[in-house]
């Protein structure tokens, strides 16, 4: 059973354009990302999945640069774009890291993919159904076969625009599970995704303290910006569109 991570990725944000690419400490914002996949002990393979437009050729060229997969599809069709890259990879099981997630917490994605080897009953796997661990923390962990069901039964450009949302949309099709954070990692106030000029400011702080701990856990974020209340407050009221597709 093949493992694949794939982070779908664009330079075309309306509120940061570019966002993925900025630089922290000379190294972009993806690079952190893959880094921390990296660390990963359950994937197989990482794939960042871009779309065709041409602005997207940065992205390509860092991850040739980086010696990283990229595949490139549709710009708007990310479900298609998901679909394809996972088949050209052969992998068995898809894990969907967030370019706009760029701290997510290796051992976090590690749980989660144990979590659905162990069930071989589900379809998929996250923890955002509902809001309980701080946002930028999302993981989604699926089969493969599942998502190329929805991409065949699912038409409506809407939909398929937000990936794995058809899935989401339809227990009654598919096995899902929802995991929610333990106690000391409920913090769904604290704001660790990155959309806005805010949220980069916040990003970048929480990168150069860590500086010499490139591989922080949730827990280190979570004391650090406990400890530093006036940067919590730089991005809590940033808008957030993902509102409207789940609880919280």
């Amino acid at each position: 059973m093949k493992t694949a991570a794939i982070i779908p990725v664009r330079m075309a944000s309306t509120r940061l354009p570019g966002k993925i690419l900025k630089l922290i400490n000379s190294k972009p914002v993806l690079g952190y990302l893959i880094d921390r996949l990296k660390a990963c002990k359950s994937l197989d393979e990482i794939i960042v999945a871009t779309s065709q437009n041409e602005e997207n050729d940065a992205i390509e060229e860092y991850c040739q640069v980086s010696s990283m997969t990229c595949f490139r599809g549709s710009e708007e069709d990310v479900l298609g774009r998901l679909v394809f890259a996972l088949k050209a990879s052969a992998a068995d099981i898809g894990v969907l890291a967030f370019g706009d997630g760029p701290l997510v917490d290796p051992a976090l994605v590690d749980t989660f993919v144990k979590m659905f080897s162990q069930d071989g009953s589900l379809d998929f796997l996250s923890n955002d159904f509902k809001t309980t661990y701080p946002p930028g923390m999302e993981v989604e962990v699926f089969k493969t076969a599942a998502l190329m069901d929805a991409h065949g039964r699912n038409d409506v450009p809407a939909t398929r625009e937000h990936g794995t949302l058809y899935i989401r949309q339809h227990p009654e099709l598919y096995k899902c599970k929802n995991v929610e954070a333990p106690s000391e990692q409920c913090r769904p106030e604290l704001q660790l995704e990155l959309d806005t000029i805010e949220d980069f400011t916040v990003i970048e702080a929480i990168i150069k303290h860590f500086s010499e701990k490139p591989l922080f856990s949730l827990s280190d974020m979570i004391d650090f910006l406990d400890q530093n209340d006036q940067l919590k407050l730089i991005n809590k009221n940033v808008p957030r569109r993902w509102k409207s597709f789940r609880q919280t």
